[in-house]
């Protein structure tokens, strides 16, 4: 079995969606299975990750010669809003574009079963829930950077801390708004499209609204930008506070989980495998109580540990074997027509 696996505009993808692809890539490699970057249509199976006109193009292609597709739904229009400069007016054709996209897929791949909740008004192609996984390996060691990075942000345990883009979807102005409200913790957030610019990337795509609220924040919140190894953001923080308003999995706090940082997290569909009280904490709109609770050191451990012990079913050694099955299974299905 040999896989065309593309990731079409790999060079400029960060976040979620790009450690997403890498970790397909590394589930691949330790399972021996051989694949390609390239869009290769003498491959036996082609998976597309970025659904924009090229990867069309070699789906379209596929299809008349006779190479099944599969893709995975990284993208929707709902996911899309709030994240970055015209998003919401670039969500309103992405919809139409993405059912037209994940027609040409035999089969699709789901992070989450509310992601294939979702993508089931975009297609009626069969679906596979797979989660994106995190990888325990590149969170080795996180804990022997925990004075460093404490000291580098001026940081007071317990931290209050969020980890990936600076954007509005994310829960922006509730992480702002629930530091400025408790002055006395400090509330951090490592990631990209920092307050003092970072190239191109913070002048075209933040918007004024993500850059109002990251100026205006309060003294106790602070924005890190882009940290080149983010095991110090698991290292420094002690409660993951993910207040995102629409998510299609949440790969952080996946990793946040496995380091064994109690959740706080926005009473979402998304976070239904969740159990509030038990492996997280749970809140609508005030994150303020929930806070308030978590000062007890001990029950941050408490929910810590559980939470660690749920985040193994989403490491890549649990998962992989589910993606190279579902290969196999489309190549069969693909044989038997």
């Amino acid at each position: 079995m040999r896989i065309s696996h593309y990731f079409e505009w790999e060079e400029y993808v960060t976040g979620g969606h790009a450690q997403s692809v890498e970790n397909q890539r590394t589930m691949l490699e330790r399972r021996g299975i051989e694949y390609t970057t390239e869009p290769d249509l003498d491959a036996d199976l082609l998976h597309l990750n970025n659904m924009g006109p090229k990867s069309v193009y070699y789906a379209r292609r596929a299809r008349n010669v006779g190479v099944p597709v599969v893709i995975h739904t990284h993208q929707t229009a709902e996911d899309f809003r709030e994240s970055f400069a015209f998003s919401n007016t670039l969500a309103r054709p992405m919809r139409p574009y993405l059912r037209w996209a994940y027609s040409f897929g035999d089969h699709l791949i789901c992070p989450s079963e509310h992601n294939r909740e979702v993508i089931a008004e975009y297609s009626d192609a069969p679906k596979t829930v797979i989660s994106n996984g995190f990888d325990p390996d590149r969170l080795e060691g996180f804990q022997s950077l925990r004075a460093e990075y404490l000291d580098r942000y001026d940081l007071e345990p317990p931290v209050v801390f969020n980890v990936g883009h600076v954007i509005e979807r994310k829960g922006l102005r509730s992480f702002v708004e629930t530091a400025r409200a408790m002055p006395d913790l400090d509330f951090v957030w490592f990631g990209y499209l920092n307050p003092t610019g970072g190239g191109w990337v913070d002048g075209l795509l933040r918007s004024r609204t993500t850059t109002k609220l990251v100026e205006n924040a309060p003294e106790n919140c602070t924005f890190t930008g882009y940290v080149e190894d983010i095991r110090g953001g698991f290292a420094a923080g002690d409660i993951f506070f993910f207040p995102t308003k629409n998510e299609n999995e949440g790969m952080a706090l996946l990793e946040a989980m496995a380091c064994g940082r109690p959740p706080l997290v926005r009473d979402i569909p998304t976070f239904e495998w969740l159990t509030d009280g038990e492996n997280c904490l749970k809140a609508s709109e005030d994150f303020i109580e929930p806070l308030e609770r978590l000062r007890d050191p001990s029950l941050r451990e408490r929910i810590g540990e559980r939470a660690a012990e749920r985040s193994e079913t989403f490491t890549l050694e649990a998962i992989g074997d589910d993606l190279v099955s579902l290969y196999r299974d489309v190549l069969d299905e693909h044989d038997d027509r």
